[in-house]
């Protein structure tokens, strides 16, 4: 049997009824929290210290056994078997054009990211309102970004292996069906369970990002992968970060801050809604035996099969390459991490502290926002144009301008216009940076351990944030120039490695890639 009961159409898999009967226990036991939600916002929004009444435990209950079964529905009755270097054996000829069901994919998996970034950055808006009704210190406070960016670092791990292993769709749809689950985090009266669905909402906003990335990579047309990747990435993140301010513009005023949490079940069942737009990897449908749908996918998006590539006479030495590219991309990526969550994080602090006046140190942040998506366009272009490990090179090269223009004399910097020079490099920099990181990554990695490689490297991007959140807490928070100087080497020898062990991925065939 090809599909689920012999059903075709299906998204799943032989078990797709368990899972959606799970998704119907989570969803039935998330609306089981809007009671008392409702009741508390006749009171003010205010739910610490109350008791959780019978409907929010039923509800519980009900979200703790849709869970398992959706994993068990989704997850097919044999393992697929290939092994790590399993390659590409179904791919669109060079030639094939975009269609509607390329533009059906490119805006669900947006759409995807994001509501995936949505969620951490959701964290800034929730801490002032979190802070005054649990009436916990800013030092306690700062526990919840911590266990936050832990989760999605453990997140990218987790869901990067299971891509790997079980398909690129299945790991999407549980990462979103737990992003559902965890969405009453907003309903918890008290501190400490805000922090345990915090940490299992990082977890499963950990492993979107990585899992796009290799399923556009396996779909989209070997012309138009490069600036697809990097467009559809660096608008998810932009796009997250400007409807998380906006949704807390719209609904903290009125609802307060735990509105902002139960955002993720309408989002993330809408996502599930736009599931059949979706697609599988080809090689995961082949070796499950789904061989109607793998016949649709190859009528709908122009694959063919083709056969593996033979490895090139100096392989040995290209697979050394390949673990010192593993070295440089892991260390570019923990380096952007401290400069994005370290860096321009305290700049606002360090300019005051320098005597800038307030609006120009908040400033800093707005302009990060109004350059992000002309710079993610930009690397978009030189990504699919020029080349993609030479972008990769140039941005990790105007961020390390930037870090070295933090260490000029405070006398000198003390030239507003220069000082804003300085910054435009590191936010043009970062953003530039993490927009072209992962499409990189996705596509120097066979198709075996191709969701693993993106979750590492996704993971060492937000493994700076939790250092940082640790930092914070002990005190330890140093000035613009001490953080330049410290991250001056590893973003120095990040380049220089990319440089050398890195290839050029622009225009060709995964199948050539994984030779």
């Amino acid at each position: 049997m090809d599909e689920v009961g012999g059903r075709p159409g299906s998204v799943i898999g032989e078990r797709g009824a368990w899972f959606w009967a799970g998704c119907a226990a989570i969803s039935a036991g998330v609306l089981l929290h809007l009671p008392m939600l409702a009741h508390a916002h006749a009171m003010g929004n205010r739910l610490a210290g109350m008791p959780m009444d019978p409907w929010m435990y039923l509800g519980m209950a009900l979200i703790a056994i849709g869970a398992p079964l959706a994993c068990y529905g989704a997850l097919p009755r044999r393992k697929p078997r290939h092994s790590n270097d399993a390659g590409t054996s179904y791919e669109a000829p060079d030639s094939t054009p975009l269609n509607r069901w390329h533009a059906g994919v490119l805006i669900v998996l947006t759409l995807g990211l994001v509501i995936d970034v949505m969620k951490p950055a959701t964290l800034g808006f929730v801490l002032p309102g979190m802070i005054g009704e649990y009436r916990i210190s800013p030092s306690i406070a700062a526990l919840l970004p911590l266990i936050a960016l832990i989760g999605t670092t453990v997140g990218s791990f987790i869901w990067g292996w299971l891509a790997d292993v079980y398909g690129r769709r299945v790991s999407i749809l549980l990462s979103t069906i737990l992003f559902v689950s965890t969405s009453i985090c907003g309903a918890m009266p008290a501190f400490e369970w805000n922090l345990v669905m915090c940490f299992l909402m990082g977890v499963s906003a950990g492993g979107m990002l990585p899992v796009v990335y290799a399923l556009l990579a396996e779909v989209m047309p070997p012309r138009h992968r490069s600036w697809v990747l990097v467009l559809v990435g660096g608008t998810g993140l932009v796009g997250g970060y400007l409807a998380a301010s906006a949704a807390a513009h719209l609904f903290e005023p009125v609802f307060g801050w735990r509105a902002l949490w139960l955002q993720g079940f309408p989002t993330g069942i809408l996502l599930l809604a736009l599931a059949r737009l979706i697609p599988e990897s080809p090689r995961f449908l082949a070796e499950q035996g789904r061989h109607a749908e793998l016949a649709r996918m190859q009528q709908k998006y122009g694959i063919v099969p083709r056969d593996r590539a033979p490895p090139p006479p100096d392989a040995p030495v290209a697979h050394q390459r390949h673990g010192r590219l593993t070295l440089a991309l892991a260390i570019a990526a923990l380096s952007w991490s401290f400069v994005n969550f370290g860096l321009l994080l305290w700049l606002p602090s360090d300019l005051q502290a320098r005597g800038y006046s307030a609006e120009l140190a908040s400033g800093t942040i707005a302009s990060s926002a109004l350059v992000a998506l002309p710079t993610v366009m930009l690397a978009a272009w030189l990504y699919s144009r020029w080349s993609s490990k030479w972008t990769l090179v140039g941005t990790i090269a105007l961020t390390l301008i930037g870090l070295v223009g933090a260490l000029l004399p405070p006398e000198l910097l003390s030239w507003e216009p220069l000082l804003l020079v300085v910054i435009a490099m590191l936010i043009m920099g970062t953003n530039g940076m993490i927009a072209v990181l992962l499409p990189y990554t996705a596509e120097n990695y066979p198709l075996g351990t191709r969701g693993r490689a993106t979750g590492l490297v996704a993971a060492s991007s937000k493994f700076g944030g939790v250092a940082v959140q640790v930092f914070a807490l002990v005190g330890l928070i140093p000035t613009l120039g001490g953080a330049a100087l410290g991250l001056l080497v590893p973003m120095a020898a990040s380049g220089g490695l990319v440089a050398w062990a890195g290839r050029e991925t622009r225009g060709r065939s995964l199948r050539d890639l994984e030779a």
